[in-house]
């Protein structure tokens, strides 16, 4: 079983439960702009390429839209005012991280988020175990492209050849392969696994439970196989 010193984690979706706020805020700046809302199923599939991309899916004609620009700007005020509303870590998650750093891991986050929702949850909910927390920004390609992960592994001193990359989309898997890293798919994000499958994911993490309630080496680095197609509980 491969160790690893670096764990680099998607944030919506894999850390963080940030659907319920993201829908809100779409729908809000969608009813602001007098145009029609969407469920919340349909803002799941929506996300995963950042929020430029999800207003672009939401709004009718997407960014051909003559008020796209409006619409967008509405949306980034409104979820910087109320993205920590219902947002929270997925169960066992600062657990998670907590262990990893008590073990010398270095761990970072990276989103296609814009940075400063992703730099404030990263301090609002993680601020003693997350070192690194990059979101998209102007002059930096965003996921997929290996710009913004190779620049956190830059900053933690890190090497990919002991790194793996967690995720929760097809977004994710093409994040890793473009970086030459493993990726570890979680099911309990956006995505289910028969569509992770779809986009080639390979191993998935089902769940994570508090090691002091399980396995005493019940964490990624004992439990992810690379390669591997079976289902691995952290």
């Amino acid at each position: 079983m491969k160790e690893f010193e670096t764990y680099v984690f998607d944030l919506d979706g894999t850390l963080l439960e940030t659907l319920k706020d993201l829908a809100a805020s779409t729908n809000y700046a969608l009813r602001t702009h007098n145009m029609p809302e969407h469920s919340i199923e349909d803002v799941r599939m929506f996300v995963g390429n950042g929020v430029k991309k999800l207003m672009e899916r939401a709004i009718p004609n997407g960014i051909e839209n003559p008020q796209f620009e409006d619409v967008y700007a509405t949306f980034r005020q409104h979820y910087l005012e109320h993205n920590l509303d219902t947002t929270k870590p997925y169960e066992g998650i600062p657990e998670l991280l907590a262990e990893l750093k008590a073990r010398g891991k270095k761990l970072a986050i990276v989103s296609n988020k814009f940075y400063a929702a992703t730099q404030e949850l990263a301090r609002h909910f993680f601020p003693d175990t997350i070192e690194v927390a990059i979101g998209e920004r102007e002059n930096i390609k965003k996921k997929p492209a290996p710009d913004t992960v190779i620049e956190a592994l830059r900053q933690l001193g890190a090497s990919r050849e002991t790194a793996v990359y967690i995720g929760d989309s097809d977004v994710d898997i093409m994040t890793a392969k473009n970086c030459d890293m493993p990726c570890a798919s979680v099911l309990w994000g956006f995505r289910d696994k028969e569509f992770l499958m779809e986009h080639g994911a390979t191993f998935f993490v089902v769940s994570y439970f508090p090691i002091s309630q399980h396995c005493p080496y019940n964490y990624m680095e004992e439990c992810i196989g690379i390669g591997d197609s079976d289902a691995f509980r952290l």
